[in-house]
């Protein structure tokens, strides 16, 4: 058995907690499987703090299984946060991450002024690339988050990381601001695919 990290997205209305949107139902789901699960609660997800939430999830993904069997799961900024993480994630010492799976996750600024500080300084794909065996990704094509440049990003993982990507016709932003989605199958079939070729 693993571990599932699940990074939470930024917060508007429903989603801006870990226990929001489709994260406890995945995690429950994968958990009464045997698998440990961590889903940190990010502290003030409206005025987010990049650092703050760093560090948050770094300690949420020391806690109990290593790296090699840890799967990290990142939503919109919780994603980028993840990003963060692999750029600082030792991974001669420690060994690479299982896999990762991003959601609707971003590789470059979207033009929000409270994410900017996400995204500076620059990522070190190469860097990024070495921290984990499996990159998976997850987007809706009618993301109105990433809008018009949803390709620009999902090719800049894909290209960047080797990444596989899964484009779904619909789904916001999984969801988009004001909703809840309590469920996401698709997530938790990546997930799967990524337990199923590293653990």
């Amino acid at each position: 058995m693993g571990k599932i990290v699940i990074a939470h997205e930024y917060g508007y209305g429903c989603g801006m907690s870990a226990g929001e949107h489709w994260y406890t139902a995945a995690g429950e789901e994968f958990a009464s499987e045997g698998h440990e699960v961590r889903i940190p609660n990010f502290p003030e997800p409206f005025a987010p703090e990049p650092g703050v939430w760093l560090k948050e999830l770094q300690a949420a993904a020391a806690d109990g299984a290593p790296a090699g069997e840890t799967v990290l799961v990142g939503h919109s900024p919780g994603g980028v946060t993840v990003l963060r993480l692999l750029q600082e994630h030792d991974t001669e010492a420690e060994g690479a991450f299982a896999g990762v799976v991003f959601v609707a996750s971003v590789s470059g600024e979207v033009g929000y002024e409270a994410l900017a500080p996400f995204f500076s300084p620059e990522f070190d794909w190469q860097r990024i690339r070495r921290a984990a065996r499996e990159f998976r990704v997850l987007h809706p094509a009618d993301d109105p988050e990433t809008g018009e440049a949803t390709g620009e990003h999902v090719v800049r993982l894909v290209r960047e990381l080797g990444a596989e990507a899964r484009v779904t016709a619909s789904g916001g932003h999984f969801p988009s601001g004001g909703e809840c989605r309590l469920v996401l199958p698709d997530a938790v079939r990546l997930i799967r695919e990524v337990i199923r070729e590293v653990l």
